[in-house]
């Protein structure tokens, strides 16, 4: 199995367009302290030729472009791209979708609720639905990816619910706390090839309950969601007014943080990803990432390859 880390970055990636913050001005400054992210997607392959993609952000010609397993190598115009699973509606997992529209075959997985979303959303009709067939995830049941003629791909992905939230764009305070979230809003998936090999995709986490801790448990590899480091970063440096519980993500830190949570769960191999430009993690030598990599996890990067 080959796992390529197209991009480890939270919504914006870093630097952030819009960003002034001394994480941002260092990443352009391309200073050897922090290095630059895109927002978080693997692609994952059984063969090393074809690949499924997990989600597909606003990035991807980028990615594409950044990662030469991506490239096209068949003909004149192809790719190795031949599956699409997104986890959530959210705009970082779904906006890379209208890049892909030139004509390409592949399919695309996802959940009943984001499907209704792309439905909705007549924009998303440029996926000609001749090329790209859309198929439904049915939650906890398990399912062998194929590309768009029907051909499988060496992999069984099982997609499963995550304590989540439902998209910005889709929240309605009218419908109480959790904005009108339903099961689907967001998902995770267990990955696994032919020779019993599987790690765990949850780039987007509110909190571990028993259900996930359970599931987790023992894993040979997981790729976690890593927004914050605490849960009001964001906030005390003055680069917005919500906390990481406001924004469905669990930080880090703190007794219901993922360093505590996750640590006796006996994983083999813990990789942070989805990491908001506020993280002091990003910092080669901050003393919080020295913390994280002591406890055990690694801080994920863009273009990063497991072979496996």
């Amino acid at each position: 199995m080959k796992i390529v880390i197209l991009g480890s970055g939270a919504g914006g990636g870093i630097p952030q367009w819009n960003c002034n913050s001394d994480h941002c001005q260092l990443a352009r400054q391309k200073s050897p302290l922090i290095k630059s992210r895109t927002q978080v997607s693997l692609a994952v392959s059984a063969d090393g030729e074809r690949y499924v993609m997990l989600d597909c952000t606003p990035d991807v010609r980028q990615q594409i472009n950044d990662n030469e397993q991506m490239h096209p190598r068949e003909k004149r115009r192809s790719t190795p791209i031949k599956a699409v699973i997104v986890t959530s509606g959210d705009i970082d997992h779904i906006g890379g979708l209208l890049t892909m529209r030139e004509s390409e075959a592949f399919r695309l997985y996802a959940s009943a609720r984001v499907l209704a979303i792309l439905k909705e959303n007549s924009i998303f009709n440029v996926l000609n639905p001749e090329l790209v067939i859309r198929d439904t995830l049915e939650l906890s049941k398990a399912f062998r990816p194929c590309d768009s003629a029907g051909d499988d791909l060496g992999l069984t992905v099982e997609p499963f619910v995550v304590p989540g939230k439902v998209a910005l764009y889709k929240e309605d305070a009218s419908k109480g706390a959790d904005f009108g979230t339903e099961e689907g809003d967001t998902i995770g998936l267990r990955i696994t090839d032919d020779k019993d090999r599987s790690f765990f995709y949850i780039p987007g986490c509110a909190r571990l309950d028993d259900t996930l801790r359970e599931r987790v448990r023992g894993a040979q590899m997981l790729f976690l969601d890593g927004t914050l480091f605490r849960n009001d970063e964001m906030v005390t440096a003055g680069l917005g007014t919500k906390t990481g519980e406001r924004m469905g993500h669990m930080n880090m830190d703190g007794d219901d943080g993922s360093l505590a949570g996750f640590a006796d769960l006996d994983i083999s191999r813990k990789i942070y990803i989805h990491i908001n430009n506020s993280n002091p993690v990003l910092l080669e030598n901050s003393p919080e990432r020295q913390r994280v990599l002591d406890s055990g996890w690694e801080i994920g990067e863009d273009g990063q390859v497991i072979d496996w």
